[in-house]
């Protein structure tokens, strides 16, 4: 539950605003160097050197046999029967929802409150966007702002020709998995698809399932910084629909059918030969790597409870893994610059919902009512540092720097 800090006027008389004190300038310490993709490559040099080598001795960069391997054994760990390598995450969205057939005169359901990338993919099809509010504790889409939204956007539609509701987009924000069995409850009482993101939920599981292996397809990236992320693009599409990962295979290269014969009008989005390679590495150590991200986040709890700082929840039956560390507060501005003094880095996902963008604002977006929830967490959200690679000496430093400032404004309650 969020708390607003014990004020420390007493302590700082010339301070307007909790962690605003006046030492900040003159603590400025040299900021904590943290890379993952520079961590990972340090961490399984060796694998990765000798992965790519191979690729380079076979001359094969596209679509070869470290893509197939790749695919499979991508598909086994998450449970899914198809996994289709393409070219990012945003075209592994867009790629998923042409396979169903959504284009322009159809609208799919997401939330703002993500990556601008899961609204552009949705664009990118043709569909309209119409947007969904958050749960304020797990920032992902509040399954009963998705009814209300289904209901009200149908009793609004009429029969004035608005775009019809074909699927939904829940997005795993941070590695914590949306609800998904109320989701597809839902989204099966209305007949709608629906489309994994899982950009940021390698590996999470929820009631003992993969995040992935809920939806009639799901969409995941391989950006370098991602729990599983490749050193340049890389993304998939999986499914366990047999029909559906044909259709995948076929828009991911120009809908070739036969080769170079377009049975359909696809695109050019295909995961290459050397990153499907360092991927495989990679996977090995998934497991591993999301239980030290775990491990982070059980030092953060401890370090952090009891304070004015609202922590990610504990959920029955839920496993997240911890993309990102993230807690909120009113006071989010002034916790980040005094941990910046201290050199050390955070980062803000999101700082402004998609539809308050430049691109977006005042575009017509499919709302039927205003996002509260999501307006309210983009102005408190806070990404603390949060890798698998974090030295208990980095994880000192950070600590060191947190109780500074909850010390200078209250500190635990």
């Amino acid at each position: 539950m969020l708390r607003r800090p014990v004020s420390s006027a007493a302590a700082d008389p010339v301070q307007t605003e909790p962690g605003t004190s006046q030492d900040r300038s003159t603590r400025c310490r040299p900021r904590l160097a943290l890379s993952i993709p520079a961590d990972r490559y340090r961490v399984h040099q060796t694998a990765i050197d000798s992965a790519v080598a191979e690729v380079f001795r076979s001359g094969r960069f596209i679509l070869g046999e470290q893509t197939v391997a790749f695919e499979r054994e991508f598909a086994a760990f998450l449970g899914v029967d198809h996994c289709v390598g393409v070219g990012n995450g945003t075209d592994a969205i867009e790629i998923a929802l042409r396979a169903c057939g959504i284009g322009p005169g159809e609208a799919v359901l997401t939330v703002a409150h993500t990556a601008v990338a899961t609204v552009a993919a949705i664009e990118r099809t043709g569909a309209s966007v119409v947007l969904v509010d958050i749960d304020p504790l797990t920032f992902t889409m509040d399954p009963e702002s998705l009814r209300a939204t289904i209901a009200a956007y149908q009793a609004d539609s009429g029969g004035n020709g608005r775009p019809r509701l074909k699927a939904v987009v829940p997005v795993h924000l941070y590695g914590c998995p949306a609800d998904l069995p109320a989701i597809q409850t839902i989204a099966h009482e209305y007949g709608l698809r629906v489309i994994e993101d899982c950009a940021q939920a390698h590996g999470a599981m929820l009631e003992r399932r993969m995040t992935g292996a809920w939806g009639d397809l799901a969409a995941f990236s391989f950006y370098p910084t991602k729990n599983l992320g490749a050193f340049g693009d890389g993304g998939a599409v999986v499914t366990k629909d047999a029909a559906l990962a044909e259709q995948v295979g076929l828009l991911r290269q120009y809908g070739w059918k036969p080769r170079r014969i377009s049975s359909i009008r696809g695109c050019n989005s295909r995961l290459d030969e050397l990153q499907a390679a360092i991927l495989r590495v990679l996977l090995k150590h998934l497991p591993n790597e999301n239980a030290r991200r775990r491990e982070v986040a059980s030092r953060y709890d401890v370090l952090l409870a009891g304070t004015q700082l609202s922590l990610p929840p504990t959920r029955p039956s839920c496993a997240p893994v911890f993309h990102q560390y993230v807690v909120r507060t009113p006071y989010r501005d002034a916790l980040r610059a005094s941990l910046e003094a201290d050199g050390i880095p955070t980062q803000i996902h999101y700082p402004v919902p998609v539809h308050l963008q430049p691109a977006y604002q005042g575009r017509l977006f499919l709302r039927v009512s205003s996002l509260p929830l999501t307006e309210i967490a983009a102005r408190e959200v806070l990404s603390l540092p949060m890798s698998p690679y974090l030295t208990p000496d980095q994880f000192e430093r950070i600590r060191e720097g947190i109780r500074r400032w909850l010390n200078s404004n209250g500190g635990p309650e």
